[in-house]
């Protein structure tokens, strides 16, 4: 993914036929196929954005004071994008590569113990947005 413009709203979505194929591998590879979301998942992610707002009356003795956001909100154009870029991050220190077909595929080669010996297989993590499919032994 190239960088996004923050006037652009953008979303992190795998395609359908992604997920078809690699429902197919997971079945013809004999992989578990296990599905999660990433609660909260924008304000884990570093706002790029220079942002900031007047506190309300919930913040008491701090009403009308101005505070900097330093986290992507839920409601910014930008906070896909930027949950897209730490996702990306972190998937790279895990040893994950991005599809060039489909960046919203990550894929890693592992290797699995069988009855013949170490083979090697690849592990697939698939993101639509906060949402992701993790195909593993």
């Amino acid at each position: 993914m190239t960088d996004v413009p923050p006037t652009i709203t953008y979303a992190s979505v795998v395609s359908r036929e992604t997920v078809r194929i690699a429902l197919t591998m997971a079945a013809l590879n004999a992989l578990k196929v296990m599905a999660a979301d990433i609660m909260n998942a924008y304000i884990t992610a570093p706002n790029k954005e220079k942002i900031w707002t007047l506190l309300g009356p919930e913040f008491g003795k701090d009403k009308g004071r101005k505070a900097i956001v330093v986290r992507a909100l839920y409601g910014l154009k930008s906070a896909g994008a930027a949950f897209r870029s730490h996702l990306a991050d972190c998937m790279r220190q895990l040893g994950y590569e991005s599809n060039k077909a489909d960046p919203d595929l990550w894929m890693k080669v592992c290797t699995r113990q069988t009855e013949h010996g170490p083979e090697k297989y690849y592990s697939y993590i698939l993101v639509y947005v906060d949402d992701i499919l993790c195909i593993h032994d």
